[in-house]
């Protein structure tokens, strides 16, 4: 058996190089932006028992007679209704955190309008550790919370989460999925820097 034509090998011989050069386990190029949230689903129960206490109050101011009682009437209404915002709004807010780390900061947003919202420069970061598991009865309950012994936290569920350990000497704890990648992303952009020196 003979060929007719001239056997080209260069294209496949270059693959197999690149191949060589490009192994399969290597680590991918971290992105210019990371992103990751956590989410508590329990939180739309508590919001939704919080619109049961508004709707309450305001079932009471329009079909109640306040022609007698109107202190005590007056003060249910004010109750409930308070009552209902606070819980309905507390919840709302804490339904889901997203954290953003680029390359000058870590951002922190709650909730679907994003508030309360923190933004942490990485100059001011010196250190990230994973935290296995965060667990909201150890901060006293869900959402925005601050504990002398702990620091600051922003807890919407149960597990794992990172801990920023600042220059200042405070802590700030943030629940999210991925936690590893995001301390691993955030380590690879810290600068060494003197404790001490000017923020």
């Amino acid at each position: 058996m003979t060929l007719r034509g001239p056997v080209h090998t260069g294209p496949i011989l270059s693959n197999l190089f690149a191949m060589r050069d490009h192994p399969h386990g290597g680590h991918a190029p971290r992105p210019d932006v990371w992103t990751g949230r956590a989410t508590n689903r329990v939180q739309w129960l508590l919001a939704l028992i919080g619109a049961a206490c508004l709707a309450l109050g305001v079932q009471l101011a329009v079909d109640s007679a306040w022609e007698s009682g109107i202190a005590a009437l007056a003060m249910a209404v004010v109750g409930c209704i308070a009552a209902g915002l606070l819980v309905l709004f507390g919840t709302l807010a804490f339904v889901h955190v997203a954290l953003r780390v680029d390359g000058e900061c870590l951002e922190v947003r709650c909730g679907h309008i994003g508030l309360p919202r923190r933004r942490i420069p990485l100059s001011h970061v010196a250190g990230a550790e994973f935290a296995p598991v965060v667990c909201p009865r150890h901060w006293g309950g869900w959402g925005y919370r601050w504990r002398p012994e702990k620091g600051t936290a922003v807890v919407v569920r149960r597990g794992e989460g990172l801990v920023l350990r600042l220059w200042d000497g405070h802590t700030f704890t943030v629940t999210v999925d991925d936690a590893e990648s995001a301390v691993r992303v955030i380590k690879d952009r810290l600068r060494p820097k003197a404790p001490g020196t000017a923020h």
